[in-house]
């Protein structure tokens, strides 16, 4: 029962967590904003989202872990979880050492001082966030094979 609860738990933190990105992307691209739309737009995603996803890639990256731990009898099953850990955690140093740094910077500019480079700094900031994105989508693949794997096992199918 433990097993089953971590599980449902990791399926819907993964995809919770995917899911939210993923829409940030396919409909939020930022390369036709002007700076002063780019600036109201991303202030406003960072400023309501931030705590969610911090939070929300934190317990997923834990959760599967934890169930990577209570399935280590069935070794495909715990590989590919510590695999979809690994996607989740690299997703923290993403956002910590990539998105983070400029989100802070772009979070004190004003529309009357946004610096030059602000394009370039956009760009980079996104290219994070689709790389953290797929990094996610992946974890959220392999969290869900590994689950309907389970299911299907339990049931006598192969």
């Amino acid at each position: 029962m433990a097993v089953t609860l971590i599980r449902f738990v990791n399926l819907i933190l993964a995809a919770l967590l995917a899911g939210t990105s993923f829409g940030i992307w396919m409909g939020l691209n930022p390369s036709n904003y002007s700076a002063a739309t780019y600036l109201e737009q991303q202030q406003q995603l960072v400023q309501s989202l931030n705590t969610l996803m911090v939070s929300l890639v934190i317990a997923a990256t834990i959760v599967t872990f934890i169930s990577a731990f209570l399935q280590r009898k069935h070794k495909t099953i715990f590989i590919t979880l510590l695999i979809a850990s690994v996607c989740f955690a690299s997703c923290i140093f993403i956002s910590r050492f990539g998105n983070l740094p400029i989100q802070k910077e772009m979070l004190n500019w004003k529309t009357t001082s946004i610096p030059n480079n602000w394009t370039s700094l956009r760009d980079e900031w996104w290219n994070l966030h689709i790389v953290r994105t797929l990094a996610e989508l992946l974890a959220l693949t392999l969290v869900a094979w590994t689950t309907s794997k389970t299911t299907l096992s339990s049931n006598g199918e192969k």
